[in-house]
């Protein structure tokens, strides 16, 4: 099973074939191949984008998370010690 190339190189071979369907020195045959192997790789570069996004909001909203419960016992240790001193 063939290792899948990194987003980076996938972005720098779409990038590639822009460049020579551009040029406009293709037959017809050439550009199609080409665009047909630019058009899958748009589609995995989206897929992994769209993948790291979901981890991104995910580690997003854990940390938001964390944050809000660390705050909370700060809060609600600061107002424990508040009417601890007020008791005495």
């Amino acid at each position: 099973m063939a290792t899948q190339p990194s987003f980076e190189d996938s972005l720098a071979k779409l990038e590639e074939i822009v460049e020579k369907m551009e040029s406009g020195d293709l037959k017809l045959e050439d550009s199609l191949k080409l665009f047909e192997e630019g058009m899958k790789l748009t589609k995995d570069c989206n897929q992994r984008l769209t993948e790291i996004e979901k981890k991104v909001k995910q580690l997003l909203k854990t940390a938001s998370a964390s944050s809000k419960n660390a705050s909370g016992n700060q809060a609600e240790g600061a107002s424990t010690r508040g009417s601890k001193s007020k008791d005495e």
